[in-house]
C-alpha cells in the first residue's frame, strides 16, 4: 500500500471538516449530551441506592465506551458516505488507488475522529462525575482495543451495504449500533438474555467487553482468556468485513452501478 495515497484520502477529510461547523459539531455533541444525560441519571440512582453499586462506574463506563465504538463505527461510514454525497466514487477510483489504500484512509479517518469524541466523553465523565478508569486497571486499555477493531469492522461492512444498495439504504448505517446493543449486553449480564440471543451475544466482541467490565465492579477477576477470544473475532470480523467490501465493490465496478451510482441504485 501507498502511504501518500492513504494520505490523500485523510486529508480530504481534514479539509472537508476544517471550514464546516455542521460536520465538526457532531463529533462531540451527541457524545457529550450522552455522557450528561446517563452522568446525572447514575448519580441519581447513587442516591436512592445508598451503599448499592456504584451506577457510575456500570452505566456511565458503559455508555461512554459503547458512545466510543459508535463513534468509531460512524466515522468510518460517515467519512465514506461523504464521497457517496458527492458522487466522487468515479473520480477517486480513475486513479491508481486501490481498495484496501481508500479503506485504510477511511480508518485513519475514524480515528483521529473517535479520538476527538473519546477526549470530550472522558473530560466530562471524569471532571463533571468522578469516573476514573483506574478503577477498571489494566483491562482498560483492551476494553477500548477490542471496540475500536469492531467498530472498524462494522464501519467497513455498513459501508458495503450502501455501497451495494446505493445512496437510499444509508439510513440503514445509523441504527446499526442501537439494534446491536440488546445483544451485547450493554447495561445487563449476558445471561439474562433468551438462549437464542445469548447465541448471538457470544458472537459479538462487545459482549465480553461489558462483561468484563461489570466484573470488576462487582470486584471479581476480568477474564483475559475471554478478552482475548473477544480481541481474535474482532480482527476476523475486519478480514470478513474487508472481504465483503472487496467484493461488492468489484461487482458494482463490473455490472457498472459504480458509474451511474445515484440516489435509486438498487440493482
Amino acid at each position: 500500500m501507498n502511504a501518500r495515497r492513504i494520505g490523500a484520502i485523510v486529508l480530504r477529510q481534514y479539509y472537508l471538516m476544517r471550514t464546516s461547523p455542521t460536520r465538526l459539531v457532531p463529533l462531540f455533541a451527541w457524545a457529550a449530551i450522552d455522557i450528561v444525560l446517563w452522568g446525572f441519571i447514575a448519580r441519581y440512582l447513587n442516591g436512592v441506592t445508598e451503599g448499592g453499586p456504584n451506577f457510575t462506574f456500570t452505566l456511565l463506563g458503559a455508555v461512554l465506551l459503547w458512545d466510543f465504538f459508535t463513534r468509531v463505527m460512524h466515522g468510518i461510514s460517515t467519512a465514506f458516505l461523504e464521497d457517496v454525497w458527492s458522487r466522487n466514487f468515479l473520480n477517486v477510483f480513475a486513479t491508481p488507488l486501490r481498495i484496501s489504500e481508500y479503506v485504510s484512509g477511511l480508518v485513519l479517518t475514524s480515528i483521529a475522529t473517535s479520538l476527538v469524541g473519546l477526549v470530550v466523553m472522558l473530560v466530562l465523565a471524569i471532571g463533571v462525575f468522578g469516573l476514573s478508569f483506574f478503577a477498571y486497571g489494566a483491562a482498560a486499555i483492551p476494553f477500548v482495543l477490542v471496540l475500536f477493531l469492531f467498530g472498524i469492522a462494522l464501519g467497513i461492512f455498513a459501508s458495503a451495504i450502501v455501497l451495494r444498495l446505493g445512496p437510499a439504504s444509508e439510513w440503514l448505517v445509523w441504527p446499526i449500533p442501537a439494534l446491536l446493543s440488546p445483544f451485547a449486553a450493554v447495561f445487563y449480564p449476558i445471561g439474562v438474555l433468551p438462549a437464542w440471543m445469548q447465541w448471538v451475544a457470544h458472537a459479538l466482541p462487545p459482549a465480553y467487553v461489558f462483561e468484563g467490565m461489570r466484573a470488576i465492579v462487582a470486584g471479581h477477576g476480568v477474564s483475559w482468556d475471554a478478552l482475548a477470544w473477544a480481541f481474535g473475532l474482532a480482527i476476523v470480523q475486519i478480514g470478513i468485513a474487508q472481504y465483503v467490501f472487496v467484493r461488492v465493490f468489484r461487482a458494482t465496478v463490473k455490472s457498472g452501478l459504480l458509474a451511474r451510482y445515484s440516489a435509486e441504485s438498487v440493482a
